[in-house]
């Protein structure tokens, strides 16, 4: 049985059971959720390029080609 390390639900617990109120939280933890963000943000904006020639879905999202190509085409740390 495989863990999938992308499920944000999976690493509050682990946060919470980790963490006490008043301490610092464990830096690998953060490390871990901000690496989590950026794959999310990566997979988000590969997904907006893919729609991009699609004007029925930037329409139901409110968005022109054009404002999907920038959103798409920023690195994955912004």
């Amino acid at each position: 049985m495989s863990m999938s390390f992308a499920d944000r639900g999976f690493l509050a617990r682990v946060q919470g059971s980790t963490t006490v109120v008043g301490h610092k939280q464990n830096s690998w933890l953060t490390t871990i959720d901000r690496w989590l963000a950026r794959i999310e943000r990566i997979n988000q904006r590969d997904d907006l390029r893919a729609i991009a020639d699609n004007p029925h879905l930037l329409a139901d999202l409110g968005l022109t080609r054009e404002e999907a190509l920038e959103q798409a085409n920023k690195p994955f740390w912004r």
